[in-house]
């Protein structure tokens, strides 16, 4: 029987997510921007609802080009919001808009979003050896500055516990429990970078 990471339960997207992706180490742009906008989406609700509108999310968003979603205006920020396969939170909406102008800027001024975020653990994954989901923090030192430099940059749904749930779905941090058979296997992923 393969042992997982409690928090997956036995939704197939929740094991599908968990056993393909998270912790999975990425430097692509439109992938680390698909997950700010996602994990700022999920503020408030579950992963899991989430996790069964991100086909649509990426439909509708333009698989999360950020240079199209940071032309987005009102007739789009409508056409959304009566869209029903999305969360329809105008904050939320506008907040991914807004987040895509800061993106552009950033990648002009680092040559790319990955350039730019891997900066906050020093390039490399940090790989943590935690036995319960309970040792597990909602933040880190890391998340905090990643969250206070988000801020100043002008985007929103980046508080602290939402900049480690985005670090520890892209691969900046290994949270997988030393138990679960993807601990591991994302561990030599970390190494090879």
């Amino acid at each position: 029987m393969i042992c997982r990471c409690p928090w997956c339960g036995s939704a197939p997207e929740y094991i599908a997510y968990h056993d393909h992706e998270w912790g999975v180490p990425s430097r692509d742009d439109r992938h680390l921007f698909e997950m700010l906008v996602l994990e700022g989406a999920q503020a408030g609700l579950s992963w899991l609802t989430v996790l069964r509108k991100r086909a649509h999310y990426r439909l509708v968003f333009d698989q999360f080009d950020a240079a199209k979603v940071a032309a987005y205006g009102e007739k789009d920020i409508k056409r959304l919001l009566a869209d029903p396969g999305i969360i329809r939170n105008r904050l939320k909406i506008e907040s991914a808009i807004q987040n895509a102008q800061h993106v552009l800027g950033i990648q002009a001024e680092h040559g790319s979003l990955a350039h730019y975020l891997w900066q906050f653990v020093d390039g490399l994954p940090r790989q943590n050896a935690w036995s319960s989901l309970g040792q597990i923090p909602a933040r880190t030192e890391q998340s905090d500055r990643m969250s206070k430099d988000l801020k100043k940059r002008g985007l929103n749904f980046v508080g602290s516990t939402i900049c480690y749930a985005f670090m520890q779905s892209v691969g900046m941090v290994n949270d997988h429990l030393v138990t679960c058979y993807r601990h591991p296997e994302v561990q030599a992923l970390g190494q090879r970078i």
